[in-house]
């Protein structure tokens, strides 16, 4: 994390922040965050003017609302991010907790309000059992989570090699739910969720001890240990939150498909990872936004939109699209990280 540093000069003191130090009205690490936004600002734009019926609350309250889970999956992958590590393993998780699901609440007549925890505790060991691995024998949080993605996957088929509906009143009835909001517009209950989580993401990233040691073990590791804080404990953490995460929009998922199957939210971690790095979040660590990732997310979210509202173009161009936008936040990363600080 940046840290302010300030000069005892008397004349300046008494001047506003942004008359005495012009310079530094706008932090260059704000960049792609500003960048994402205006992206889709223009985007949003561009598609009110070219497609009829674009321009509506309700469409943009959509783009919430198909991609609450991604919201959810992103948090976590944030902290996970922020921390300087990685996890490969939420879409697996994902999929573990719809078959979970499905099987308890189909196949054994389980109630969802005992199956929902369940499977969110189950979600949030998985998180922590990785992390301890992480922090505990100290090795590559690629290589631990890519076998947790591999063995969440195969614990899905071990349950059942098809897919399983769920009749349950309970999930039927929240799948269809709508919250009024004004006119004809309305949220779901995921979608309500997922901006309940990002709003408590943010205060635990920027207005807890967690989240500040989150940014500076991110930062650097072995300066984190100097200060004396939690590193171990931090690690494990952040790993443990994205497992609650991964869970949580796994119960998110089970409501928006109404099945368990093994094939659900294949290469859903790719669109998490992609969705915190064009919200602004550095893949080195120690920089990025909870907020931002929201955006992140909306971006993917109305790239299929526009495509959808075009009809003319495959929905393959959504990963073109993305793709290109990858390339150059990460440019854009790298050219920030490389240049050389001002003159004091």
């Amino acid at each position: 994390m940046s840290q302010a540093v300030t000069e005892p000069v008397s004349a300046a003191a008494s001047m506003p922040a942004a008359v005495a130090a012009p310079g530094l009205r706008f932090n260059p690490k704000y960049l792609p965050l500003a960048a994402t936004i205006s992206l889709f600002v223009a985007m949003a734009t561009l598609g009110s003017v070219f497609y009829s019926g674009f321009f509506s609350a309700q469409v943009f309250l959509n783009l919430l609302i198909d991609n609450a889970f991604l919201v959810i999956i992103a948090v976590g992958m944030t902290f996970v991010i922020l921390s300087g590590g990685i996890d490969l393993s939420v879409g697996s998780v994902v999929a573990l907790t719809t078959m979970v699901s499905a099987a308890l609440v189909e196949h054994h007549g389980w109630s969802p309000a005992a199956v929902i925890p369940l499977v969110l505790a189950m979600g949030t060991a998985f998180g922590a059992f990785m992390g301890f691995l992480i922090e505990r024998f100290r090795l590559q949080p690629f290589i631990v989570t890519l076998a947790g993605m591999f063995l969440a996957r195969g614990l899905c088929y071990l349950i059942s090699v098809d897919s399983i509906s769920i009749t349950n009143e309970f999930y039927s009835e929240v799948s269809q739910l709508r919250i009024p909001l004004w006119a004809d517009a309305s949220l779901s209950v995921s979608a309500v969720i997922a901006v309940v989580v990002l709003l408590a993401a943010v205060f635990i990233a920027h207005c807890t001890p967690f989240g500040r040691a989150v940014y500076a073990v991110g930062g650097n590791e072995q300066s984190a240990l100097l200060m004396g804080l939690p590193v171990r404990g931090t690690l494990i953490g952040v790993y443990t939150l994205s497992g609650f995460c991964s869970a949580l929009a796994g119960v998110i998922f089970t409501f928006y498909m109404l099945s368990g199957y093994g094939l659900h939210a294949t290469g859903l971690e790719l669109d998490a990872i992609a969705a915190v790095v064009i919200g602004g979040t550095l893949l080195s660590g120690g920089v990025g936004y909870v907020a931002g990732t929201l955006f992140g997310v909306l971006m993917l979210g109305i790239i299929q939109t526009l495509i959808s509202f075009d009809g003319t173009l495959s929905s393959w161009w959504t990963r073109i699209v993305v793709g290109v936008l990858l390339f150059v936040f990460c440019l854009l990363q790298r050219l920030l990280a490389n240049r050389p600080p001002k003159p004091s």
